[in-house]
């Protein structure tokens, strides 16, 4: 006969906030979070985005103001986009000296040395049609992309970029940007590569954020789909492969299967991008009353890294950091 006095009872373990906390398996830090950014033209412009509250276009000297905060919160490094001035077919700005990237790059390292800034390096954000390559007949050409992603990743790391993180899903830029920062002279700069990167509909308010809304068509021909799982195995495998030295799965929330996926594959560092839908959802759902931002965008964070992300990139790190502080 079951003896109840004697069985296991899980429940033992619960019954406290110390207890729960002293056998939690998994624990987010606010050393897990980069937070992303978005740089403009202008000075003194910090200009709310309004799809993502909380979220701001900033120029250079406001967002050296805001990694300010970002580095006295202790979180360890920023992802920066870029919106330059002008946009042309193949969105020059992205790779120029003096483009609005490399002029945030150079003022966040110079006040801030000891701060991550890791860069976007793509296209959509600079091109007039909104795409992340060359345009032929509707079409974009991988192979002359390359050359550009090349172009753009040098120059941020002439800038100081710690990290660039390719995000343009072009066959074999990994392998291209690899070999361009070790001709240029910037063998030790790390490359983060979006390598599972899915076409998603999540992407909304970043793409009024970066204002990288495709003129026509979509990004399905070169972004994965999002019924594919062993596809994202043979990205992973094949970036690693061609020299990333960290790899990423974006979005998180609705691909944690991926994550540990890909956590079961390598022992490579492992990004996962929290993106703007994402937060949006938490954001929008907390001002209607619907759920308590704290709890949910905490439980969020945390499936995230339960399911084997190392790194988390989130537009909630601030909020987190704060939550976590306390």
């Amino acid at each position: 006969m079951l003896n109840f006095e004697t069985t296991h009872r899980s429940r033992r373990l619960r019954s406290s906030p110390n207890l729960r906390s002293l056998v939690r398996e998994t624990v987010i830090d606010v050393e897990d979070f980069i937070y992303p950014l978005f740089v403009i033209p202008g000075t003194g412009v910090r200009r709310e985005i309004g799809s993502m509250p909380g979220v701001y276009h900033l120029s250079v000297d406001e967002i050296v103001r805001e990694c300010r905060l970002v580095a006295s919160l202790g979180i360890p490094g920023v992802l920066l986009f870029g919106l330059p001035p002008e946009k042309d077919e193949l969105g020059s700005g992205a790779w120029a000296a003096e483009g609005i990237v490399q002029k945030a790059v150079t003022a966040i390292k110079k006040q801030l040395p000891e701060l991550i800034v890791v860069t976007d390096v793509c296209l959509c954000e600079y091109t007039s049609h909104g795409h992340c390559g060359i345009l032929e007949n509707g079409r974009v050409l991988n192979d002359p992309t390359l050359e550009l992603l090349v172009k753009t990743a040098v120059s941020h790391a002439a800038s100081g970029a710690d990290i660039v993180a390719p995000s343009d899903m072009m066959d074999f830029r990994v392998a291209a940007i690899r070999s361009g920062l070790d001709d240029g002279g910037f063998s030790d700069t790390p490359i983060m590569s979006y390598a599972a990167k899915y076409a998603s509909a999540f992407y909304g308010p970043f793409r009024e954020a970066a204002e990288s809304t495709p003129a026509y068509g979509d990004r399905r021909g070169y972004q994965m789909d999002s019924g594919n799982r062993r596809e994202a195995i043979k990205e992973v495998t094949q970036d690693i492969a061609e020299g990333a030295d960290i790899v990423m799965v974006k979005p998180a929330l609705a691909y944690l299967d991926i994550i540990r996926e890909v956590r079961n594959l390598t022992t490579v560092p492992l990004a996962a991008y929290n993106i703007s839908g994402e937060y949006s959802m938490i954001k929008a759902a907390a001002r209607n009353g619907w759920l308590d931002e704290r709890t949910a965008a905490l439980e969020i964070l945390t499936g995230i890294k339960r399911a084997g992300a190392d790194i988390i990139i989130t537009y909630h790190a601030l909020d987190a950091a704060r939550w976590l502080a306390n």
